[in-house]
């Protein structure tokens, strides 16, 4: 991949990251925490599964550490749910992580190598078998859950 296209690739990471910092930002703790009426997840919990997805789909399938560590991705991962409220000090971490991951990601990726790659299909019925095509996926799903947070600000 080219560095103008890296370059926007992961501009666009930060600029969704962005909105959905400003989308929590004003909210309150009991807010971020509620689960509204027939659904499963919450506010907090979207912005903790799109940190962990990111390092799942880079760092994971690429062969390197999480930066977040195993007991965040367990609590955030695809499959999972809010099992308890999340603490002040959680959201802290996450709304923290949300820019810091994204630079962080920036400079990885030049940085790490990234050519043992394990190839992966999503349940979105998107396969990819390099960390670009990964993290061009990612994007799309970041705003995917952004749409949703959207959808979940107005229901709490």
């Amino acid at each position: 991949m080219d560095t103008v296209a890296t370059d926007r690739l992961f501009d666009l990471h930060l600029q969704a990251r962005k909105n959905i910092l400003g989308l929590l930002t004003p909210l309150s703790l009991e807010q971020l925490n509620r689960v509204p009426e027939g659904l499963n997840n919450n506010l907090i919990w979207n912005a903790g599964h799109v940190i962990a997805t990111s390092e799942l789909l880079a760092y994971g399938l690429g062969g390197h550490r999480t930066p977040s560590g195993k007991a965040f991705i367990d609590r955030y991962q695809k499959g999972t749910r809010p099992e308890a409220p999340v603490s002040l000090a959680e959201v802290d971490l996450i709304k923290a992580e949300l820019l810091a991951g994204s630079q962080r990601m920036r400079e990885d990726y030049a940085r790490l190598d990234w050519s043992t790659y394990t190839p992966y299909t999503t349940s979105f019925g998107v396969g990819f078998d390099h960390v670009e095509e990964a993290l061009t996926f990612n994007n799309m799903h970041e705003t995917l859950h952004l749409g949703a947070m959207l959808v979940l600000r107005r229901l709490i």
